[in-house]
């Protein structure tokens, strides 16, 4: 569903290479946690696969179109839940949502049925007359989330979606991510949070712009003989960088 070739970035005339020659291949319907430190490159990576920022070099290809070339024929089948709020403060929750259902030209009636859906999955019925200016951010996080999924997305990007957000309410998202996985969503989640790896299909460790190692919980743990994969990522991080 989603490949990089040698993906490279670089910010700053050449100074800052945010990404090293990135190749992914993530697969229809499954979660692929892109893990890693503050600044490793994951959100980098997730706008030039959303056609936010343009690559320095490299091949990113979605649903077999190329990126960012054909990015008008892949827009709509992509939802985005940003690292900030993607919300409209002077909008209530409940406008908020039906402003974005709009702009993919929904009908009334699938407003109707899928605002009501997001509402109840995210617990934000009681919310749905409230500006969003006045939530807390865990709310707010959850508003931008809804107008992420309102559209019924096959792809869908939750960028260190789960910061901020109290352990409950993580565990919550968690179980409708492999809900939406298990409709046929193809899910892919950013996070510096290592606990988070452990809950999806596959996972994808990069460090400084370059993907370090990739498979699946239990294969990477049997791999090198650890029980969590912050361990992991902090065996490999010392193998391959020498810190002063």
């Amino acid at each position: 569903m989603i490949e990089t070739q040698n993906l490279v970035k670089i910010y700053k005339e050449g100074k800052v290479r945010a990404l090293d020659g990135l190749n992914l291949q993530i697969k229809k319907g499954e979660i692929y946690a892109f893990i890693g430190a503050n600044g490793s490159g994951k959100s980098t990576a997730i706008n030039l696969i959303n056609s936010i920022i343009k690559p320095t070099s490299g091949k990113i290809l979605v649903n077999n179109y190329e990126i960012p070339k054909d990015r008008n024929k892949v827009c709509s089948i992509i939802g985005m839940a940003p690292q900030e709020y993607a919300i409209y403060l002077d909008l209530t929750v409940k406008e908020n949502i039906q402003f974005f259902a709009k702009n993919y030209g929904m009908s009334k009636d699938m407003i109707k049925s899928k605002l009501d859906e997001l509402l109840k999955v995210l617990r934000l019925e009681d919310k749905e007359n409230t500006l969003c200016r006045n939530l807390s951010g865990g709310m707010k996080r959850r508003v931008s989330i809804a107008c992420a999924l309102v559209h019924n997305p096959k792809i869908i990007f939750f960028d260190e979606a789960t910061v901020g957000v109290d352990p409950i309410l993580r565990e919550y998202f968690w179980d409708y991510f492999r809900t939406l996985r298990n409709q046929g969503s193809t899910i892919v989640v950013t996070s510096h949070v290592m606990d988070e790896a452990e809950k999806a299909d596959r996972i994808g460790l990069i460090r400084n712009g370059i993907l370090i190692e990739e498979g699946t919980p239990n294969e990477l743990k049997e791999k090198y003989g650890t029980k969590t994969i912050e361990e992991i990522f902090i065996k490999l991080s010392k193998e391959v960088y020498v810190v002063d």
